[in-house]
C-alpha cells in the first residue's frame, strides 16, 4: 500500500456543495459606478466570514452606500436629504444647505446650536456625534463643539462618506454613536401643512 492513498485529497470542493446563501453572496452583480459600497456587516445567514466585534444581530441602522442619489441603508431605504441616526432610528433633519462656493464662515451662517437640540432629549446621550458635511469636509464653528461638549458628546467632523463608514463600525462595536449626515447634493425636505390645522 502506498503512502499517497492514505493522504486525503486536497482538491477544492465543487461549488454545488456550498450552501445556497454562500453562493449568492459571493456572486454579486456589478453595481453602477456612481455608487460605492461602504462597510456593512454580512447577513447573519452567511457564516463564511464573521465579524468578531459584532453581536449576533446587526445594528438596526447601517449604511450600504452613499452617492449623489442619496444615502442608501442596508435595508434598501434611500434617503435623499439630510438625516440624523440616533438610537437605532433615522430622522429627517431640517437644516440649511452648505453651499460649495462660499468660505467656511458663509457655509454655516444659517446654522445655530438649536439644530442639535434633539440630542438634549435622548437618554442616554450618545458618546460621539459624527457630523458628515457632504462631499467635502467643512469645519463647523467652534460654538457647535462647545455646545456638544457641555452635553457630554464628542463631535467628530468628516465628509459624509467617511462618517457613514465610521458610523457602521462604531454601531457594530456597540458604541453609543449618533450621525448627522448631509447628502452629497443639496436637498431640502418639503414641508407639508397639516390639513386639520387649516380647518381651525
Amino acid at each position: 500500500m502506498s503512502s499517497t492513498r492514505l493522504l486525503p485529497r486536497l482538491l477544492p470542493r465543487p461549488l454545488s456543495f456550498l450552501p445556497r446563501a454562500t453562493l449568492l453572496s459571493h456572486h454579486k452583480l456589478p453595481f453602477r459606478s456612481s455608487r460605492r459600497l461602504i462597510h456593512t456587516s454580512r447577513p447573519a445567514y452567511d457564516r463564511s466570514f464573521a465579524n468578531i466585534l459584532a453581536d449576533a444581530a446587526p445594528p438596526p441602522v447601517q449604511v450600504e452606500s452613499i452617492s449623489t442619489e442619496g444615502i442608501r441603508l442596508a435595508d434598501g431605504l434611500n434617503i435623499r436629504g439630510p438625516c440624523l441616526f440616533l438610537e437605532g432610528c433615522v430622522f429627517l433633519w431640517d437644516v440649511p444647505n452648505l453651499l460649495d462656493g462660499k468660505g467656511s464662515r458663509g457655509r454655516w451662517q444659517d446654522w445655530s446650536t438649536e439644530r442639535f437640540e434633539v440630542l438634549e432629549s435622548v437618554v442616554p446621550r450618545p458618546e460621539i456625534l459624527l457630523l458628515g458635511t457632504g462631499k467635502t469636509l467643512a469645519q463647523p464653528p467652534p460654538a457647535f463643539r462647545t455646545y456638544l461638549n457641555k452635553l457630554g458628546i464628542q463631535l467628530e467632523v468628516m465628509d459624509s462618506r467617511n462618517a457613514c463608514s465610521t458610523y457602521n463600525i462604531l454601531a457594530e462595536e456597540g458604541r453609543r454613536v449618533a450621525a448627522a449626515l448631509l447628502p452629497f447634493t443639496p436637498y431640502t425636505w418639503e414641508k407639508s401643512v397639516n390639513p386639520q390645522s387649516s380647518l381651525l
